[in-house]
């Protein structure tokens, strides 16, 4: 596939399936147009990186959808100060389109194969603001809290406790959230003064289970 074409398809991708289907954030359009899909998914995947789907990556994990990430995107208000902190790395495409928006994301990938090849592909695509760690994203990067927006790119039986710590005054947290570990309710919480939080469900989803010690105990 050419530079011309797969520019072409990106464009393709975010007048069809993100802003023909209701994203009006321009700066999470643009970071998406911007950031090429088909360097973070599997090679035998590249046909279809701009197509509307999920596609499977290394570890049994998922990229997810691209309509998926520009809308959890776009529900955290981002901003080009903001400090992000990210749950579930993948392949390091979410947290490189937020790159483009914001200042700084930390994200945080329990598999170590996905670590090494997600810091690697931003690394040489240079998206430098983006920090890689390996360890247990139910329990945060307390190292770096504050954070004015947390998304978790995988569904929990609940919020862990350590997130809502970390969230800013006035930040905002998206993440899936439901009693089975493949079928969750989607859910924006944002961080109000005195410790106070104000949650809203915004539709069933479907991410692979969030693993962790405030999460779930396996991938069942």
């Amino acid at each position: 596939m050419s530079a011309t074409e797969t520019k072409l398809n990106r464009l393709q991708m975010v007048n069809e399936q993100l802003a023909g289907r209701g994203i009006q954030d321009e700066a999470v359009l643009q970071a998406m147009a911007e950031v090429p899909r088909h360097y973070f998914v599997h090679p035998r995947f590249t046909n279809l990186a701009y197509e509307d789907t999920p596609l499977p990556i290394l570890e049994g994990q998922t990229i997810s959808q691209p309509y998926m990430v520009a809308r959890m995107a776009e529900l955290l208000e981002l901003k080009a100060t903001d400090e992000v902190l990210e749950i579930g790395t993948g392949s390091g495409y979410a947290a490189a389109v937020m790159s483009r928006i914001v200042a700084e994301v930390y994200t945080i990938e329990r598999h170590k194969q996905l670590v090494l090849q997600a810091a690697e592909t931003l690394a040489v695509l240079g998206y430098n603001n983006v920090m890689v760690r390996q360890g247990d994203g139910t329990l945060g990067w307390p190292e770096h809290a504050p954070y004015d927006a947390i998304v978790a790119a995988a569904g929990g039986p609940e919020i862990p406790e350590p997130l809502l710590a970390q969230l800013a005054v006035n930040g905002r947290l998206v993440m899936p959230i439901g009693p089975h570990p493949r079928v969750q309710q989607l859910k924006r919480v944002w961080r109000l003064p005195n410790n106070q939080y104000r949650h809203e469900e915004l539709g069933v989803v479907r991410f692979v289970p969030l693993v962790g010690e405030g999460g779930w105990d396996s991938e069942r």
